[in-house]
């Protein structure tokens, strides 16, 4: 038997444990599959003392036990932070033998989140909503890459469900900055994930009108964009949601509140994440009358607070999702044109899939390279717009 530490506050309430949890000494507190309700049950082993462990000598352990290393070793972590290592719910769930998330079509589950994000007087609303929740929640932990790359693909090539798409971006891109940079607690993330859903609830048609006008905004349209926060607070009330920090989280979703978010209430740090997040990729997503911002300079943007001071929300998304986030394009040192296909440890030089070679003619199949070297680092982002070449999402997914 061989026992390594779990970072206990990656266990997930109300869901069944991925692993048998043990103490030091290997005794079973906990067999796999059992679920934990109360976080008064973990209180009450870690407060007698007890390091809660899992045996990584079990088959699907040692798979993720192995991975895990191996992520770190990629990353040159040093010796002594990896002796000291601790595994999280995450990691261990990537060596379970059950079977994952399938990946969607796309296409329709964009058309489906339009679909309820336009009718939140429908009574089935909330149901739909956490259906949704649940289903994107899945595919970020099991197939993130997979994921941005999809959505942000979806964000440059069809506009009309502009709405849809920014609102499952949002939530996909703070996730994975709570889960990977930020450490925050996983029972947070279903209420992250309901407000970033529902934060433009009170302006979902405009959102999409306003994606395709050339013209400037109204006075009309600009008082409903200035009130849309409190107006998606009230229909949530009015809905019955009766969670503050998802309420709270929606209403000052706007709000410019710089500073640490330790400082700031449950509530209060979600609606940072959120307001950087939502201003990054509606900066990174192309308009009718615009194209999107160079991943660098959106970055930059989102990376400094409004009082021009390292933002820690902003960083923490640069940091997880990479200057160049899965589903972008770009141009790489040697001519090629190719879309990014997965993040790596160094957030400029993701791995890439090349479509159109150094002469501008289309690849008859899509080529993997890694951009850390010299010939094949990336020097300029590329507008959709400007590529003629049409990129079949499926083949790209394939590769990730």
């Amino acid at each position: 038997m061989n026992l390594i530490a779990v970072n206990i506050s990656t266990l997930r309430l109300g869901q069944p444990l991925p692993f048998a949890l043990r103490n030091e000494q290997g005794v079973l507190l906990a067999h796999k599959g059992y679920i934990i309700n109360d976080r008064d049950e973990i209180t009450y082993w870690t407060s007698r003392g007890m390091t809660l462990c899992v045996d990584v000598d079990a088959a699907d352990n040692h798979r993720a036990y192995v991975g895990k290393l191996y992520d770190l070793v990629r990353a040159d972590t040093t010796l002594g932070d990896i002796a000291d290592m601790q595994l999280g719910v995450s990691d261990l769930a990537k060596g379970t033998a059950t079977e994952p998330t399938r990946i969607p079509d796309w296409t329709a589950l964009q058309i489906r989140a339009n679909g309820l994000l336009r009718d939140p007087q429908n009574e089935q609303f909330l149901t739909r909503l956490d259906k949704l929740y649940t289903e994107l929640n899945a595919l970020v932990e099991q197939h993130p890459d997979a994921t941005l790359c999809a959505l942000m693909h979806l964000s440059a090539t069809e506009v009309q469900m502009y709405s849809a798409t920014h609102a499952m971006l949002v939530y996909v891109v703070c996730s994975l900055a709570a889960r990977e940079v930020l450490n925050w607690p996983s029972d947070q993330d279903a209420t992250l994930g309901k407000a970033a859903l529902t934060m433009n609830i009170a302006m979902t048609a405009l959102q999409d009108e306003l994606t395709v006008q050339n013209q400037a905004l109204t006075a009309k349209q600009i008082e409903m964009v200035e009130q849309h926060a409190q107006r998606a607070f009230n229909m949530l009330v009015a809905m019955g949601v009766d969670n503050e920090d998802w309420l709270l989280a929606v209403r000052h979703h706007h709000d410019r509140a710089p500073g640490p978010l330790e400082a700031k209430t449950v509530a209060m740090r979600l609606a940072r994440l959120l307001q950087r997040a939502d201003t990054f990729i509606a900066r990174l997503s192309p308009r009718v009358g615009r194209l999107s911002m160079p991943p660098n300079a959106a970055m930059q943007a989102c990376y400094f607070d409004e009082k021009q001071h390292v933002d820690q929300a902003g960083a923490a998304l640069i940091k997880a999702v990479g200057v160049y986030s899965p589903g972008v394009y770009v141009r790489l040192a040697n001519g090629e044109v190719a879309v990014v296909i997965r993040r790596s440890a160094n957030t400029t030089a993701p791995r890439v899939a090349v479509f159109i070679n150094r002469e501008g003619m289309p690849m008859g199949e899509l080529i993997v390279r890694e951009t850390n070297m010299p010939t094949t680092k990336i020097i300029a982002h590329v507008p959709h717009r400007e590529v003629k070449v049409q990129v079949q999402l499926e083949k790209l997914l394939a590769l990730i």
